[in-house]
């Protein structure tokens, strides 16, 4: 059935509903930098073995050198390395100046730096998570000298 009403309605709400995550960055980027440091499973292994996530370089340091059990598990695997990702981002975007997160062109989180490089953050954790290279530490190291 053609209802034009209808269409142009829903042609209005698929257009809202594309652009939300960007425009919800635009409209409050704190809120985003909030919402993405939320990493619980990251937190809870690091706690295993005493390490307090501390949004400090040093932790980033800390986490290389644990023992990655949670390639054991396949289910744990990629819920952990993004929230290593997310993690590294955070340290990121608190520690070095000129540093934030932005929304990348397939919609996921990425961490902008001053000099304009972009680091896809999660995409890093994940691989961290499963070959244990890049080191957070290293990434983070060099986004700090950008």
């Amino acid at each position: 059935m053609n209802i034009p009403f209808l269409d142009n309605w829903r042609k209005r709400h698929d257009e809202a509903q594309a652009t939300g995550l960007a425009a919800a960055v635009k409209d409050n980027p704190e809120g985003l930098a909030e919402l993405l440091s939320e990493y619980e499973l990251l937190r809870v292994r690091a706690g295993q073995y005493g390490l307090q996530l501390d949004d400090t370089p040093e932790s980033l340091e800390a986490l290389d050198q644990l023992p990655p059990r949670w390639r054991d598990d396949p289910e744990e695997l990629p819920e952990l390395g993004k929230d290593a990702g997310l993690y590294l981002g955070t340290v990121i975007v608190r520690t070095v100046e000129g540093a934030h997160w932005s929304i990348g062109d397939d919609d996921s989180p990425i961490v902008r730096l001053a000099s304009g490089q972009e680091i896809d953050a999660v995409h890093t954790g994940q691989e961290w998570a499963t070959t244990g290279a890049p080191e957070l530490s290293q990434v983070y190291a060099e986004a700090a000298e950008s």
